[in-house]
């Protein structure tokens, strides 16, 4: 496993870390969850040198975090790195446009959260604590200024982020000139290649660490959607994977198939160009299965995409901007 420095916090994060959503279960998120296979995966990661470990509080309402912290209970002779979330108020993913912070992030609301994190988690202190959603606007409120300053100053968060909007990298840039923010996590792959534009030199900038979060497009860059993909009911996918959405995704990686080199698969080759890119730190995919540990952690080996493949990559570009059912 490679390494990377994570921004002014100056920890040395593994390139690949561990997406915790698809291992958390319950309502709203993804079905098939095999907790078995999830522990020995998250064992299997820690053994080949994964030390950076992303959860939320909504990703099993608890359950992921619980998770987390027994695998860091069980190994105290390693330097994991736990980053979570607190959820918005009121659960909207994105928030509305016109809300003010104190609507979504009031104090009493993410004390609540905190402790709630802290306690599933087991620490005093969480090392990387994220806002789940965000709007720009917010970056000159006094509420979200204080509470940034006490959490910090009252030793219950080393460093806090921030997760960007769906397809609004753009969406963060004031809030990274007020120098509260260590660390932004956004969605960056093959097709959302939009991060390029100013957020990754903003992030440089500032010092700031950067989390390439879904890798695979939801799935889409795994190579196994058809037109006929279908979820239990419950599962997240079936409301972000609409008719329309589908048949684009899957038009896409057809598109992308011929591309990918001889022995390499299209997971592969995305965690590859995420990688090949300086501002990001580490890449997050989710990892349900041993198997998954294995193929991802194996990308950590050094070796760049040639330059033709690249540029061949950039063609590939899919801008696109939030809807109903983006969330």
């Amino acid at each position: 496993m490679r390494f990377r420095r994570f921004g002014r916090t100056g920890w040395q994060v593994s390139e690949i870390g561990y997406g915790m959503w698809g291992i958390g279960g319950g309502p709203g998120g993804w079905t098939g969850t095999d907790e078995d296979a999830g522990r020995e995966a998250l064992e299997l990661a820690v053994a080949g040198g994964c030390n950076f470990f992303d959860t939320a509080w909504i990703y099993g309402r608890g359950h992921s975090e619980v998770l987390l912290g027994r695998l860091c209970r069980d190994h105290p002779e390693r330097r994991l790195y736990v980053a979570t979330k607190i959820p918005p108020l009121d659960r909207r993913w994105p928030p509305r446009k016109d809300a003010r912070f104190a609507e979504v992030f009031p104090d009493t609301h993410v004390e609540e959260y905190l402790h709630h994190s802290r306690e599933n988690l087991g620490v005093d202190r969480i090392d990387l604590l994220h806002y789940h959603v965000w709007e720009d606007a917010w970056a000159s409120d006094e509420v979200w200024v204080r509470q940034v300053e006490r959490m910090k100053r009252q030793g219950l968060v080393e460093a806090v982020g921030i997760s960007v909007n769906r397809w609004e990298p753009w969406n963060v840039l004031a809030a990274l000139d007020t120098g509260l923010v260590d660390v932004v996590q956004v969605i960056y792959n093959i097709f959302d290649q939009a991060p390029e534009d100013e957020l990754f030199d903003a992030c440089e900038r500032h010092d700031v660490g950067v989390i390439a979060r879904v890798p695979f497009d939801e799935g889409t860059l795994t190579g196994t959607l058809t037109p006929q993909s279908r979820w239990p009911e419950g599962d997240w996918r079936n409301s972000y994977f609409v008719p329309e959405n589908l048949a684009a995704s899957v038009e896409r990686a057809e598109r992308l198939r011929p591309v990918v080199p001889e022995g390499m698969t299209m997971p592969e080759l995305a965690l590859r160009f995420i990688l090949n890119h300086p501002a990001v730190h580490t890449v997050i995919p989710g990892m349900r299965t041993p198997a998954h540990v294995r193929a991802n952690l194996a990308v950590s080996d050094g070796t760049p995409l040639a330059p033709e493949l690249l540029a061949e990559l950039r063609r590939h570009r899919w801008d696109r901007r939030p809807t109903e059912w983006s969330q």
